[in-house]
């Protein structure tokens, strides 16, 4: 692996764990200033992805400016036609595991998406990092560079599966691994199929923004669903 991708994975990972300096010094400040504390977390939210996804693209800055970076990839209007379909399978595949993981017994709903939300009730703006510069982090470093380099030792099946299940690890919900696994499959499937890193973080974004709009509009009628679902499978795991 090239030593800028270690640099690149070495920033992501200290953004992941910089709120646990950052954001008790943040909420010092606000208490200090009189600033409510409920807008420290998404502040530094924006402020550490934002800070991040800087130095990212600083440091893949001459690599971008290359053919190396989308070396031979699709057609544009063959990838296009790739990313629009890549959300409906990102989306089938996350249905598809909903549906195992309920079989399974797993309780349905995410307890990432709700503190997302809680997160964008705070603070609107902060969907910007839910919906964007979080997922082009994402596939930045899951697909491209995790991704990519085990897929030049190893075939699809075991680079897909180790990336996505380190990219379900990262989002601290092991419960749900399945889910945030076949999430990754989905999109590495998208990236060796056009070999355009933008192609997967079009349909993560599209996702998210998705997902977080609808779970936001609707979010008494889903919860209501939730719960007739669960009681559904309780019944039927009486039986069982």
């Amino acid at each position: 692996m090239k030593r800028e991708y270690w640099i690149i994975i070495i920033v992501y990972i200290g953004m992941q764990f910089s709120s646990l300096i950052g954001l008790p010094a943040l909420m010092f400040s606000f208490n200090f200033l009189g600033i409510s504390q409920n807008l420290a977390v998404p502040i530094w939210l924006i402020a550490s992805f934002s800070i991040a996804l800087l130095i990212i693209l600083f440091i893949l800055r001459k690599e971008m400016n290359t053919r190396s970076f989308d070396e031979k990839g699709s057609s544009l209007g063959q990838s296009v036609i790739w990313a629009i379909l890549g959300v409906f399978l990102a989306l089938f595949a996350q249905y598809a595991a909903a549906i195992i993981e309920s079989l399974l017994g797993i309780k349905m709903g995410s307890d990432n998406t709700k503190d997302i939300l809680d997160i964008i009730n705070t603070l609107p703006l902060a969907m910007v990092v839910t919906s964007i510069i979080g997922p082009i982090l994402e596939e930045i470093v899951f697909r491209k560079i995790i991704f990519g380099s085990l897929h030049k030792r190893f075939n699809f099946f075991i680079s897909a599966l180790v990336s996505s299940v380190i990219f379900a690890l990262a989002h601290m919900e092991p419960v749900h691994i399945l889910l945030y696994s076949a999430m990754g499959f989905s999109f590495a499937f998208l990236y060796v199929r056009t070999k355009r890193i933008w192609v997967p973080i079009f349909a993560h974004v599209t996702m998210n923004t998705m997902v977080v709009l609808v779970q936001s509009i609707y979010k008494d009628d889903i919860e209501r669903l939730r719960r007739e679902a669960e009681a559904v499978q309780n019944f039927i795991g009486g039986f069982l």
